[in-house]
């Protein structure tokens, strides 16, 4: 059964078929036979001659009682391949019928297949339970195959798991672990200590001793416990803090207690979390939990290197509280000669502690040369929290740091400040003091919440009503035909969106604000003590979308397909819903809860999948010594800064030596870590482009350089050779991924939708000017409209430098001028963001060409208003040998076609598919008049798991849908003959060449 493949090859090549099938057939065998050639394997190999038996101990065959028998799944599957084999065998003896002998055959190539990969082809086979049989394959891939059941994912000794509750009075090194869990975990080192104490003479006598529970087991057991670290681990394990090294504190109960700072880093909460506590062994273990993996060792994700340790929830509105300060407060005015007097006045009810008072204190400031901490005594204006708030502080952190309200944001950049200046242990102290200073505060400022803190504001009624007015006006449009169907549902869905936020906006800044009597008298707005509003504000907990959906209005609901429900739910939970809209709210909160459940796997493949990728990703040296490096400015998008220049290149390695942008002296030589203070430097000289060196112009051979990868975030300095930073970054991707999808069901199915933008403003005062493919023309009206596809609006200051640059869409009215001077917040374009209209640049009389009813284009009549539009069709639908496009030609007053200036060309527009044709044959037109317009897709709503698909379509590279070709070179555009249907693009340059495009 020997097979020629260069017969067989060559067979192919001369097959001279026409069919598609056919030819996609054999480009698929030729791939097949010139890839056996290549590799020289006989086809003939590819057919199995022997199977292997899998020895019986992994194939057991367990009596049950009873006299019936157990058997593994594989028993059954062998059974089934020799049973049909010496059948085939038999049947073969016996010459039988073909048909017969090949029946057999097909079921022999089947349950040979099943053995070895259950149901990859046709219907898996099943046992006598209707089950499907558990194939060699079976037993080794997926979570529960040998790999990683087994092989990865073994149990370990020394090791317990049980509920967390929160520690409050650990320091942040520190866990609580239950008695009887030390004892069974240590039981081998309280066996030995009782031996070298001479108390027990065996093991054996250790063990009574030990379960007779003497008081001298406790004591040995203190002893032991006594500086060796255990590590505490909760699943899911999504980033390197996902398992961190406590010192134990021998508590009672059964719960294990965690430092409430940690939580953040675990994603821990105690609504009944469990984690598992592992014991490091040997001495080298001890020393590598205690110096790597302590609690206080790692107070930065590695992912952003922002704090981990920040307190959250009541410890931020405690200190909040505390440091707000309110308008004639009790005692305000007041002098105090030094902290412990402001103690003593708040104690006795002198002020209160939101009061703004005057008091002397001490900083302490470093020296810059000597290194040594001054003390520089000075009267501060600042509030009675925030002065007793100053004792806490580390020195060298100035009292500036507190010296106003810290919410979420601001206690993070504290203690970030706190670790760049003071170091880690300084630090770690600090954050404990916070969080004990946190829970007191906290308990003592004694906020609630009643219903009445939910205030409805008093223009929710009539913005509601403008609201429906609008739509009113939509549907007349719509059924005076001015607006299609798609077309309505949009701007109805649009103006719900606007009039859901401006409530919000109206209802924040009701609450945020209140009216009081300052210490003259006079009356003066302060911001809110709402408990509400605070608990929002301070970042506690709740966020203005959730008010919104409390006192505001909860606005447009998604359905299941996340289409949006063009009713809005105008009430909000303080009115209370009707049974109609509850039952709409149903949908959201549903699918929400359905959506974490499924989107929270594929995160966690992506994540494996991304570790996969770069687990062997190793910094190996100290530094390649390429010169080469990326240059980075700030991302700037539509006159808004998205990413500043310092947060990009916080942290790299400058490529070559920055010099001072006015006096070129040099501020760092090349090799410089670029961290906090360098930036400083930077931002005061005003440099606005640094190259950096970056991990994609590293010129190492194997791994990466230290240099070229910059700054380990997790732990402040340069990274250290061997740092696995492959795994850091699959996780630093993975890790958010896997929240955010928890995180869906939280808002509860309110349609979150981008509004749509619809205009541009200036953002700074300047002077416009147009980028270099910017055109446009004056219409009948006098307005400009853009005619170009990559138009941009570029607004510099009076030298001449860019301030800003807007893109602006085709089809946009211009409100402003070349060379106009601008204002901040003047409407430099607007433009319809539902429809994508056709445009003639000239003047002329409409011919059409092509428009045929029924070929080209369809008379859509309208069911609910009766009225017929043109709408441009898929020619392809009937099968037309050529293709003709739908299109419109411009003739002048002499009856001729009018050409593109300079050319003998005749003007032609091509309506594409889709559009909506706005004019009849025959028009006058002028320059900008819309011909026709293209409605754009209606929104679904998106939620992050929309965006998980998105982001592994980044890694995987694929294939991108609707992309454009970019003309290579500069010259003429014309086209050529139509081959197919499709149309030559020629460009000819400059020097005469033609080059075809498409």
């Amino acid at each position: 059964a020997e097979m020629d493949l260069d017969v067989e090859i060559e067979k192919i090549r001369n097959d001279q078929t026409g069919s598609e099938l056919k030819i996609k057939k054999n480009s698929k065998r030729l791939k097949v036979m010139e890839a056996f050639k290549k590799s020289g394997i006989k086809p003939n190999w590819m057919v199995l001659e022997v199977l292997p038996v899998l020895p019986p101990d992994l194939r057991p065959l367990v009596p049950l009682d009873g006299g019936r028998f157990a058997t593994s799944d594989l028993n059954d599957l062998y059974r089934r391949v020799i049973n049909r084999n010496n059948r085939l065998a038999r049947l073969l003896e016996l010459k039988a019928p073909e048909i017969i002998v090949r029946n057999e055959k097909r079921m022999l190539q089947e349950s040979v297949d099943s053995l070895l990969d259950n149901g990859r082809r046709g219907k898996a086979m099943t046992g006598a339970n209707k089950r499907a049989l558990k194939s060699l394959a079976d037993m080794i891939k997926g979570k529960s195959g040998r790999f990683r059941q087994n092989l990865l994912g073994k149990r370990v000794d020394y090791s317990g798991r049980s509920v967390i509750t929160v520690g409050p009075t650990l320091k942040l090194h520190q866990c609580g672990l239950p008695k009887l869990m030390a004892l069974e975990l240590f039981k081998p080192f309280i066996f030995s200590r009782l031996e070298a104490m001479g108390i027990a003479t065996t093991i054996k006598a250790a063990k009574k001793e030990v379960e007779s529970g003497t008081p001298v087991v406790w004591d040995i057991l203190e002893e032991v416990i006594k500086e060796h670290p255990v590590m505490l681990n909760r699943a899911p394990t999504l980033h390197r803090l996902g398992i961190q090294a406590f010192e134990p504190v021998l508590i009672e109960g059964k719960a294990i207690q965690l430092h409430p700072l940690v939580c953040a880093a675990f994603n821990a909460d105690f609504d009944g979390d469990q984690m598992a506590v592992h014991v490091p062994l040997s001495i080298e273990a001890q020393m590598e939990a205690r110096t790597l993996m302590l609690a206080s060792n790692n107070i930065l994700f590695p992912a952003n290197g922002e704090p981990s340790i920040v307190p959250s929830q009541d410890v931020v509105l405690g200190l909040y509280y505390a440091t707000r300060e309110r308008i004639n407060g009790k005692g305000e005015g007041l002098v105090f000669s030094d902290i412990v007097e402001v103690q003593r006045a708040l104690d006795n009810h002198v002020v209160e502690i939101t009061a703004k008072i005057a008091v002397r204190l001490t900083e302490w400031t470093r020296d810059k040369d000597t290194n040594e901490f001054v003390p520089e005594t000075k009267l501060v204006d600042t509030t009675v929290g925030r002065a007793l708030l100053s004792e806490i502080l580390p020195k060298g952190l100035p009292f500036s740091n507190i010296n106003k309200a810290l919410k979420k944001k601001e206690i993070s950049r504290l203690i970030s400040t706190s670790f760049r200046k003071c170091g880690l242990k300084e630090t770690v102290v600090f954050a404990d003091k916070l969080l004990q200073n946190g829970f007191r505060l906290a308990t003592r400022a004694g906020i609630s919440i009643a219903i009445d803190d939910m205030l409805v504001p008093k223009e929710k009624p009539g913005l509601i009503e403008r609201a429906e007015k609008e739509v009113k006006e939509i549907e007349q449009q719509y059924v005076s035909g001015l607006v299609t169907a798609g077309e309505r549902y949009n701007k109805v869905v649009d103006i719900w969106g606007k009039t859901g936020d401006e409530v919000g906006k109206v209802m924040m800044s009701q609450l945020s604000k209140q009216k009081v009597l300052d210490r003259h008298g006079k009356e003066v707005d302060q911001e809110s003590f709402n408990s509400i509003y605070m608990m929002a504000d301070s970042g506690a907990r709740g966020s203005a979308a959730q008010i919104r959906q409390l006192s505001g209005m909860r606005g447009l609901m998604a359905k299941p397909d996340g289409s949006i429900i063009e009713t809005p739910i105008t009430a909000n939970f303080r009115e209370g819903l009707n049974v109609l809209q509850y039952f709409i709210s149903t949908h959201g909160a549903r699918k929400g809860l359905a959506d974490t459940a499924l989107k929270t796997a594929n995160s966690g493949y992506l994540t494996r999948r991304l570790v996969d990728v770069t687990q062997d990703l190793v910094v190996t040296t100290v530094d390649c010594g390429t010169d080469q490096g990326i240059a980075t400015r700030a991302l700037v998008e539509g006159g808004e800064v998205i990413e500043s220049l310092r947060d990009r290149i916080l942290g790299r390695v400058a490529a070559i030596d920055i010099l001072h942008p006015e006096n070129q002296l040099m501020l760092v030589p090349a090799g410089t870590m670029l961290d906090e203070d360098v930036l400083e430097v930077f931002e005061a000289a005003g440099v606005d482009e640094v190259k950096v060196r970056t991990p994609l112009t590293c010129g190492t051979r194997f791994g990466l350089c230290a240099k070229c990868y910059g700054r380990d975030l997790g732990r402040g300095g340069l990274v250290n050779t061997g740092e696995a930073v492959g795994v850091i970054a699959a996780q630093s991707i993975g890790e958010p991924g896997t929240q955010l999808t928890m995180r869906t069901f939280h808002i509860g199915g309110a349609a979150s939708r981008a509004a749509v933008a619809s205009s541009v403003d200036a953002k700074s005062d300047g002077i416009i000017g147009f980028n270099a493919t910017m055109r446009y023309v004056t219409n009948g009206k006098g307005e400009l409209v853009v005619i170009s596809r990559s138009g941009e609006i570029i607004i510099s200051d009076q030298h001449g430098r860019e301030r800003e640059r807007h893109k602006v869409p085709y089809g946009a009215l211009l409100s402003v001028k070349a060379d106009q001077q601008v204002k901040v917040g003047l409407v430099l374009a607007t433009w319809d963001p539902l429809t994508r209209p056709i445009i003639t640049e000239f003047a002329g009389k409409a011919r059409f060409e092509n428009v045929e009813e029924g070929v080209t284009v369809a008379k859509q009549l309208d069911e609910v208003t009766g009225l017929s539009t043109l709408v441009v069709i898929d020619p392809k639908r009937r099968g037309a040998a050529k293709v003709i496009r739908p299109q419109v030609k411009l003739l002048d007053a002499a009856g001729q076609e009018v050409k593109i200036p300079g050319t003998d060309h005749a003007v032609t527009i091509g309506f594409q598919v889709g559009s909506l044709i706005q004019i009849r044959d025959g028009q006058d037109l002028f320059p900008g008049e819309v011909l026709a317009r293209i409605p754009v897709e209606g929104q679904k709503t998106r939620d992050i798991t929309g965006g998980l698909p998105r982001v592994a379509e980044l890694f995987e590279a694929r294939s991108p849908k609707d992309k454009g070709t970019l003309a290579e070179i500069t010259g003429t555009v014309s086209f050529g003959k139509e081959t197919k249907g499709k149309v030559r693009l020629q460009i000819t340059d400059p020097d005469g060449v033609v080059h075809e495009e498409l």
